[in-house]
């Protein structure tokens, strides 16, 4: 008897959005429909926003976070309309976190598209525009990356640093005010990183900077209907899974301040026997950590129908 493949579905955040991203989808209804039914929730027209752009439009963050979500439900449901075959985990990187809660039943496709217009408002509400920054450092390990961040963030009169997405090895996220910022790429370089680069993000995502925020999104989640879910799923905050929705509230909170531990997701489904990994959405940034984090799990960036149909064939 074949033993049946097992493989995790993951789903991209902002960063992954381009214009025409969704082109590639043409001949799955259920991508337009998925959209369709989002922009009648939240009254604005994605899908011509996603076709046509513009860029600078599709990179607002209040744009970007429902558009994300309702990309990677409508590729995981063109993933359904091919195969019978359910994952045994989801993950979400960052935004996609929401997008996984939804893909493994724990929220509502409407409530979850609520929920992250929320978020994105109550994240660029808590630091003001040109307050805070992202960088990504390149070539240095997480220990040496953390601890730059405490000696920016020691020295400094009030300003914080910290390590904000520990992507995969080498490929660190740090966040927090503007000139923090700045000051830790110049000690990341000068500590040996390859490379350090300044994102073209203006919230300074998952950090203490976004307390306030934090606070704002537990009163929110209290309000939102959530169930235990039907597919594990792994949590950026704490790489664990949790089946109480009290549980789930209080992880979403957390995961607005604290950093996100994708190297350790990916290793934890290494660890799990998951020898494939499919990113839903758009883009293949996550196909691309995962590939630097453990070369062994084979990655899928279902980025298209014909990529679509090639991770059917292979997974049944």
């Amino acid at each position: 008897m074949e033993v049946p493949v097992r493989f995790a579905c993951v789903f991209p955040g902002q960063g992954s959005q381009s214009v025409g991203m969704m082109k590639g989808y043409a001949d799955f209804p259920v991508v337009r429909d998925t959209f369709n039914e989002a922009s009648d929730i939240l009254g604005k027209d994605f899908w011509t926003m996603a076709e046509a752009g513009p860029a600078d439009k599709l990179n607002l963050t209040v744009n970007t976070q429902p558009l994300m979500l309702m990309a990677g439900i409508a590729v995981y449901r063109a993933w359904e309309s091919l195969s019978n075959t359910r994952p045994v985990f989801v993950a979400g990187h960052s935004l996609g976190e929401y997008t996984a809660l939804v893909a493994s039943g724990v929220l509502a496709f409407a409530d979850a598209l609520s929920l992250v217009c929320f978020r994105a408002e109550i994240m660029q509400q808590a630091v003001p525009e040109g307050v805070g920054g992202m960088a990504a450092i390149l070539g240095l390990d997480d220990e040496l990356v953390s601890a730059v961040c405490k000696q920016v963030t020691d020295a400094s009169d009030g300003e914080l640093l910290e390590p904000a997405n520990f992507n995969s090895p080498g490929q660190i996220v740090i966040a927090g005010h503007r000139n923090a910022v700045l000051r830790g790429m110049e000690l990341a370089t000068s500590s040996g990183a390859k490379r350090a680069l300044m994102l073209p993000m203006s919230v300074p995502s998952h950090c203490s900077l976004m307390g306030q925020a934090a606070g704002q999104m537990q009163q929110k989640l209290e309000q939102v209907r959530l169930v235990s879910p039907k597919i594990p799923v792994l949590h950026n905050a704490d790489v664990q899974q949790h089946d109480e929705p009290p549980e789930i509230r209080k992880i979403l909170v957390q995961q607005l301040c604290k950093p996100v531990r994708w190297t350790e997701t990916i290793r934890s489904f290494a660890a799990a026997g998951v020898s494939h990994v499919m990113e839903c959405g758009p883009g293949k940034v996550l196909a691309g950590l995962n590939k630097r984090i453990d070369g062994n799990i084979q990655s899928f960036a279902l980025t298209d129908g014909v990529a679509l149909r090639h991770a059917a064939t292979v997974l049944g």
